[in-house]
C-alpha cells in the first residue's frame, strides 16, 4: 500500500504533534491510518484541532468517536461472526491476513490468529495486541491469544529465516532512527526465546502484507468453520457467559450505553 506520508502526518496533527508522538504511539497511529485507507473509511480528522476544542484522544477506537448512524442492533446471544458483520466491519485487513495465511499452508490456528490480531483497534488502537490477547483468551487455544498478544512486538523486529523484514513504511515515515518503546524490546526478547514464538511471529509475516487494495473482497463468512473449530462460542453469547471478558464484549456490542 503506498502511503502519502504529507497526508498521514497531516491526518495525526501535523509535524508538531508527530514529534511528540512516542515511538509506540507512532506505529499505532500509522498502523490504523492503513486500515482505515483499506476499508476506505478515514476518520482521522484532517488537520490539528484548535486548543480551545474538545479532543478525541487519538488512541481510542472507532466504536468510541462520535457517530451520526448509531450502531446496528445485535443478536440477543451474538457470536464472534456477528460482532465482525456489525461492529468490526469491514476489517479488510484482517480478512486479508487470515486468507494470506491460508494462501500460505499455515495451521488453523494462525488463521485464526490473523483473522483477530487487529479487530482490538476498534475499541484501542495503542497496545490493541494486548487488549486483542485478553479478549480472546477465554475462547480460543492459548497460543492464538499468545501470538496475537506479541505480534505488536515482534512486528518491530525482522527474521530472517521467515522471511520477513522490518516494514519499509515504517522507514519511510519515522526515519531511521525510529525506535519501539522499551516495554516492546523487553517483550520482543521475551517472545524471541519462548516456546510459543513462531504462533506470533507468524501472524506478523502474515500482518504487513495485507494491505492490498486491489485484493478481492474477501467476507468473514469465508471463515466459519474454522472459525467453529478454534473459537469457543458460549451459549449465552459473548458479553453473556459470565467470562472474565463479558464486560468488554459488551461495551463493543452498546458503546453508547451511559451507565
Amino acid at each position: 500500500m503506498h502511503v502519502d506520508r504529507r497526508k498521514f502526518i497531516s491526518s495525526v496533527g501535523g509535524a508538531a504533534a508527530v514529534a511528540a508522538m512516542g515511538h509506540e504511539d507512532r506505529a499505532e497511529a500509522l498502523e490504523h491510518y492503513m486500515t482505515d485507507q483499506l476499508d476506505q473509511e478515514v476518520k482521522f480528522t484532517g488537520v490539528a484541532q484548535a486548543s480551545s476544542e474538545p479532543r478525541i484522544p487519538r488512541g481510542t477506537g472507532n466504536l468510541f468517536r462520535p457517530t451520526t448512524s448509531g450502531f446496528e442492533p445485535m443478536p440477543s446471544k451474538p457470536t464472534v461472526i456477528d460482532f465482525f458483520q456489525r461492529r468490526f466491519a469491514p476489517a479488510r485487513h484482517v480478512l486479508q491476513s487470515a486468507n494470506q495465511a491460508i494462501q500460505t499452508g499455515q495451521p488453523e490456528r494462525t488463521v485464526c490468529a490473523c483473522l483477530l490480531h487487529d479487530v482490538t483497534q476498534n475499541l484501542m488502537k495503542g497496545d490493541h495486541g494486548y487488549w486483542g490477547a485478553q479478549l480472546f483468551a477465554p475462547y480460543v487455544d492459548e497460543r492464538v491469544s499468545w501470538g496475537i498478544r506479541y505480534h505488536q512486538a515482534l512486528r518491530f523486529f525482522p527474521d530472517k529465516e521467515t522471511g520477513y523484514e522490518y516494514p519499509e513504511i515504517y522507514t519511510q515515515i519515522f526515519g531511521e532512527d525510529y525506535e519501539p518503546d522499551e516495554y516492546i524490546k523487553k517483550d520482543y526478547e521475551y517472545a524471541r526465546n519462548h516456546r510459543y514464538y513462531m504462533e506470533a511471529r507468524l501472524v506478523t509475516v502474515n500482518d504487513q502484507y495485507a494491505f492490498d487494495e486491489n485484493q478481492r473482497e474477501i467476507i468473514v463468512e469465508e471463515f466459519t468453520d474454522i472459525i467453529g473449530r478454534q473459537f469457543k462460542q458460549p451459549r449465552e453469547g459473548l458479553g453473556f457467559d459470565n467470562s472474565p471478558v463479558a464486560h468488554m464484549w459488551r461495551s463493543i456490542i452498546d458503546p453508547d450505553r451511559p451507565l
